[in-house]
């Protein structure tokens, strides 16, 4: 029997949604009957979309009469996530001609990395990337010559962006495929202790590229459980990746097995006669839930606070924050992997991964079976592990009964605390999220003065002079969409936590974005309204006393809404507004005016 609440947020989610979903599905339904693939080109059209491909791909291609699939990629070789995409499209091909079928590259999409401009102008473009990523995958797709859909893609922004644009062709079958993570590196304990030692001027610049070497060291998505691996989690609960298929590493022969067989599974999806399945009729009101669920009992990353708004809003669906808190009350923590453990993603897999979490939610009733897949109707089919045969074939087995590391992995009876990792805070400051499952229990309530800063470089600045050797509540404001596009603010994670080893009790309050690598400092993030849209956090003064409260869903300062109004709010300085105009941030000033607030998934959309 499902839960209670999951039942009541599923419903109350299509109740909002009713008109706009219905809108939605209507559209998809008018596409497909109006303008189906191909079907409405001219004979130039269809020569344009196939003269570059050879004589047997050009003959399937002319006689429409079998499915066509675009691949859209994020490949590049600079990033270690991407790297491995470089031979999928000839993978796909193979596989789709070898059922009478074809394929093409429909495009590319950009693919930049948060661990590369962690801390660099670039992160001020992280965030909008999604959207840009969002419109490319709509330009790929935009040629109408295809009847399926195949999303190369696995890092923070990139998965949302593409299933973002993807929705918008939501008449047409989509999977994804990801490249799978890295092998272990050294522990992620150890690299945290040598970042911290470094902000603390212990170690050298030298020895932290050394740990840092060490940590991110071959081809692969990062091993930490951050946006990356958290988006994994996200697509194979919507059932558009394949039953385990998210922690897979590049290397090993089920990777190429399972790539093949998403092929397959597309290709059966195109086919009218056995069933379509768009995905439109997978991305619902309950794979969404089933989503939020996982991410929760997973402690996956905050920035899907933002991206699961988005991605709802493509399908025509309106989740809200108090969506996902709702949730996090009764999905119990599963798992603990770093940075809300010690273990990395491929721990998790060996303990039982995905097939294991899936089955304890569903017995336990956490989980929404109306759902199209993939792999069919329901959830069963991903709580079995994928595996290769003897023969070398693929199939999917039950998964173990038990965790093989119950540090890592653990059953609802045992879980590692009975609330998901997530709660939503509100009060006289406003709307914010919080992510409790890396914070310590006795941390998680705190009342101190707060020291106000405009960036993370000046709380680093009064770090380095010494001037924070005290309990308090750092504010970074100016860090919202609208002002420079929502960056991470990892720098200050180092010396936050510094503070804390110091016994200094310390928490964060910003407008800003701290992710799936946030860790064990309290914050208090995407703070709403923001700095640059009249938010009372503009209006915040070093000293004012202020309460963060995860155990009561509380944020406020200890001011009357009178003289909270009273105060004249700060202003961006003119330092800030010539920097917005370097390093190509100048052309994203078109999305600061008109991207929405962080509680409706800040997008320009």
């Amino acid at each position: 029997m499902i839960n209670g609440t999951i039942e009541s947020v599923t419903a109350a989610i299509r109740q909002r949604s009713m008109q706009s979903r219905q809108d939605y599905l209507d559209q998809m339904i008018l596409t497909r009957g109006q303008i189906p693939p191909r079907k409405t080109l001219s004979c130039g059209n269809l020569a344009h979309s196939y003269a570059a491909c050879s004589a047997h791909e050009k003959s399937v291609l002319a006689g429409m009469a079998s499915a066509n699939l675009g691949i859209v990629t994020s490949f590049n070789d600079m990033l270690s996530a991407h790297q491995p995409l470089q031979s999928y499209p000839d993978i796909i091909k193979k596989i789709a001609l070898s059922h009478h079928c074809s394929a093409q590259v429909a495009g590319g999409v950009p693919a930049m990395c948060d661990g590369v401009t962690q801390g660099q102008p670039g992160m001020e473009l992280s965030l909008f990337s999604r959207d840009v990523i969002a419109m490319a995958t709509a330009v790929s797709l935009s040629h109408n010559t295809f009847d399926g859909v195949l999303c190369l893609g696995v890092c923070d922004k990139i998965v949302p962006g593409m299933l973002i644009g993807a929705l918008k062709f939501g008449h047409l079958p989509t999977g994804f495929i990801p490249a799978g993570p890295m092998a272990s590196g050294i522990p992620n304990k150890q690299k945290a202790t040598v970042r911290q030692q470094y902000a603390q001027g212990l170690v050298d610049r030298s020895a932290l590229l050394a740990v840092e070497s060490a940590s991110y060291h071959s081809h692969g998505t990062c091993n930490f459980y951050g946006t990356a691996n958290s988006n994994q989690v996200m697509v194979e609960m919507l059932g558009i990746q394949l039953p385990g298929a998210s922690f897979v590493n590049p290397d090993d022969p089920l990777r190429l097995a399972l790539t093949q067989e998403t092929v397959r599974r597309v290709l059966l999806a195109c086919d009218e006669k056995s069933g379509l399945r768009p995905l439109a009729a997978m991305v619902t009101e309950a794979s969404l839930v089933n989503a939020a669920v996982a991410l929760l009992a997973t402690g996956g990353s905050t920035n899907h606070t933002l991206h699961l708004l988005a991605i709802a809003k493509s399908a025509g669906i309106e989740m809200r924050w108090d969506d996902l808190d709702q949730l996090s009350a009764v999905v119990p923590l599963l798992a603990r992997i770093y940075p809300n453990g010690e273990a990395d993603v491929n721990a998790f897999q060996q303990a039982g991964g995905m097939a294991f979490l899936v089955k304890e939610l569903r017995l336990s009733g956490l989980l929404n079976e109306d759902v199209v897949t993939l792999m069919g109707e329901g959830m069963e089919a991903y709580q079995k592990e994928p595996m290769l045969a003897s023969d070398g074939t693929l199939e999917w087995n039950e998964t173990e009964p038990d965790s093989l590391l119950p540090d890592v992995l653990r059953p609802v009876s045992h879980a590692f605390a009975s609330e998901g990792g997530l709660r939503v805070l509100h009060g006289n400051l406003g709307e914010s999220i919080v992510k409790t499952s890396s914070v310590k229990p006795e941390l998680r309530q705190i009342t101190a003065a707060c020291e106000v800063f405009d960036s993370q470089e000046q709380l680093q600045q009064a770090f380095d002079r010494g001037e924070l050797a005290k309990d308090f509540i750092a504010v970074i404001r100016f860090q919202g969409p609208k002002a420079n596009g929502m960056p991470e603010l990892h720098q200050l994670t180092p010396c936050l936590g510094s503070l804390m080893d110091q016994g200094y009790n310390v928490a964060l309050v910003t407008d800003g974005r701290m992710s799936g690598a946030s860790g064990k400092v309290p914050a208090a993030i995407h703070l709403c309204p923001e700095a640059l849209d009249n938010g009372a956090i503009a209006r915040l003064r070093s000293g004012d006393v202020i309460t963060m409260d995860m155990v009561n869903g509380e944020l406020s300062v200890n001011l009357s809404d009178e003289e909270l109004a009273a105060r004249p709010p700060a202003q961006l300085s003119d330092r800030d507004r010539l920097l917005a105009g370097s390093l190509g941030r100048e052309l994203f000033a078109v999305f600061r005016n008109s991207v929405g607030a962080a509680n409706r998934g800040a997008s320009v959309f």
